[in-house]
């Protein structure tokens, strides 16, 4: 393994994302000399790869979509094999700022996981309707877990340091919203720490967003029902540790 220290390693997930990954990955690079850019091409059926490399960044492509778990904890496996302490997200489709990769890096001083929250009082950035009552209840219901306040657990704008990183590549669940609220309550159940850090949310480069009225109905209830699971199971390494503990 190659140690990587003083480097942090930008994780983007990336599923047919061609129009708008390329401007992302060379802001990426132009934000810090220190960022090592890995595109994790999720099984796209466009040039989002190519566009992607082109760009200057290291592509990994999966074989068909995984989704943005799947392709996370591929980010994060590539992190601790090549040796780096400290891994962020950055979606490829621009809503995360480059420029505050470095303000959500700072709260790894004070926790194994910052989020960059989008509710803390800093930019612009609304949802309204069923999407942020979910938004709003999931927040309250994690922010007892961590037993920190916290405003915005479905931000996939987070960074991790080692031991978040080891904790993602043993348990990164794949499932619908799981890798935003399983992820995070699974690493408050092995005991690491979480804070938040208010950023402000850019709007899509290109495309649409896939939800509409509907779709965040159903957002309200997948997410009612994905915090329900994440918080009455426990991944089998948290549970092995626990027994062995008390054994």
């Amino acid at each position: 393994m190659t140690e990587t220290p003083d480097r942090v390693l930008i994780i983007v997930p990336a599923w047919n994302e061609a129009r708008n990954v390329g401007a992302t990955v060379a802001e990426i690079r132009a934000a810090s000399p220190r960022y090592d850019v890995a595109v994790i091409d999720d099984g796209s059926t466009d040039d989002t790869a190519e566009v992607a490399r082109a760009a200057g960044a290291t592509v990994l492509s999966l074989p068909f979509n995984l989704g943005v778990g799947g392709a996370m904890r591929t980010g994060f496996t590539y992190a601790q094999r090549h040796g780096y302490h400290r891994a962020i997200q950055v979606d490829a489709d621009g809503q995360h700022n480059p420029a505050d990769i470095d303000r959500v890096l700072a709260g790894l001083e004070r926790a194994d996981i910052s989020i960059g929250a989008r509710f803390a009082d800093v930019g612009t950035y609304a949802v309204r309707g069923p999407r942020r009552w979910a938004m709003v209840f999931l927040a309250s219901v994690v922010s007892r877990t961590a037993g920190t306040r916290l405003t915005d657990v479905t931000s996939g704008f987070r960074a991790a340091n080692e031991r978040a990183i080891a904790q993602y590549v043993r348990y990164y669940p794949a499932e619908y919203l799981g890798d935003t609220l399983d992820s995070l309550v699974a690493a408050c159940h092995a005991g690491l720490s979480v804070t938040q850090v208010p950023v402000a949310m850019r709007p899509r480069s290109s495309g649409k967003p896939s939800q509409g009225a509907v779709g965040s109905t159903m957002y309200l209830l997948r997410s009612v029902f994905a915090l329900s699971l994440a918080i009455v199971r426990r991944p089998r390494f948290i549970q092995a540790e626990e027994a062995g503990t008390t054994a």
